[in-house]
């Protein structure tokens, strides 16, 4: 995410045959299994947790592409993206070095914790009417640095990050990897913060909520869905733009999208390489402004809004500026009550 936020969405295929991966999850040193360790496919609703003998079984379709997450707290992670090609395997995990979190102590840096944690929830969580719903259960959790010499705030987690969105019903099990936020101006004492860019990654695991069957989540599951990178994916690749209710523009005249991409024919794997000509400006029902623009020569997008590299393919304005709290599963619309 650079320049006003770009967000990175992995998107899913849908129908397909069932299939089960099994493994067992023990400590590399002792040998010994791990207990009630989270096993996931990251960003979905799809999980399940080892037994007493650290074994877990899931259930997958070719809906999910995404990395298998194993997780347990004070360990590192492990990340599985080979598993159609595998099964019954014992993945070992390796104790994790608290080094980062030692160093990483908080000083006085010209911000009090509450004005930094203002900062941050504003930037991760975002300021929609869905980011302003969330709320992050253990914020105690939280490492914060501002860096005044570079305008610079640095977020780490000594916790996987419990967020509880009130308005798409979601609780979300965020592991944060990295977050820094740049600033281009900054006034400590009118506390004035002008974002120049954001840029944060990590895995995350969504669990419906009580309300989530509740047709007011619904329609806020679908508001959020309309106008995002995984509808725009979809629309681009079945050729849907306009039925999907996208318009295009360039130096503020309307222009035809297809006469800036490219889109060959779709290859043995189910993708379609697209080639952008230049930077896009991409309207969602006219009222919502986004921009596209790509620092590679092309990209791959398949039928279901999975589009890879995912570095190298930005977007600016409503898409570029939706953080934690806008966001659904990659598995969203696979379940009959969200069709």
């Amino acid at each position: 995410m650079i320049s006003k936020t770009y967000l990175i969405i992995f998107l899913l295929p849908l129908f397909c045959v069932s299939q089960t991966f099994t493994g067992r999850v023990v400590d590399k040193i002792t040998q010994q299994p791990i207990e009630t360790a989270a096993v996931y496919f990251d960003n979905t609703t799809i999980g399940t947790t080892t037994d007493s003998n650290g074994v877990f079984s899931i259930v997958y379709t070719d809906v999910v592409q995404s990395t298998l997450v194993i997780s347990y707290l004070g360990y590192e992670k492990v990340f599985i993206s080979d598993y159609r090609s595998q099964n019954n395997i014992t993945i070992e995990l390796v104790e994790a070095d608290n080094a980062l979190s030692e160093v990483l102590i908080e000083y006085d840096d010209g911000l009090t914790r509450r004005q930094k944690l203002r900062l941050f929830r504003k930037e991760f969580l975002g300021t929609s009417e869905f980011g302003k719903s969330c709320k992050i259960v253990n914020e105690d959790d939280l490492v914060l640095k501002y860096d005044k010499s570079n305008k610079a705030l640095y977020v780490s987690s000594n916790a996987v990050l419990k967020i509880k969105n009130k308005a798409l019903q979601y609780e979300i099990s965020y592991d944060l990897a990295d977050f820094e936020t740049n600033y281009k101006y900054v006034n400590l004492e009118t506390k004035t913060f002008t974002t120049h860019s954001v840029v944060y990654f990590g895995t995350s695991f969504y669990k419906d909520l009580n309300k989530a069957e509740k047709s007011k989540t619904i329609k806020h599951r679908d508001h959020a869905f309309k106008g995002s990178i995984q509808h725009f994916m979809r629309a681009l690749f079945h050729g849907s733009l306009d039925e999907d209710g996208y318009m295009f523009a360039q130096k503020r005249f309307t222009v035809n999208p297809y006469d800036f991409f490219t889109i060959y024919d779709t290859d043995a794997f189910g993708y379609k390489t697209v080639m952008l000509k230049e930077k896009l400006d991409i309207y969602y029902k006219v009222d919502q402004g986004s921009v596209i623009q790509t620092s590679v020569p092309k990209f791959n997008v398949d039928k279901y809004g999975n589009y890879s590299p995912i570095v190298g393919v930005y977007f600016s304005g409503v898409m570029g500026n939706q953080r934690v709290g806008d966001t659904l599963p990659l598995d969203y619309r696979f379940n009959k009550s969200e069709n």
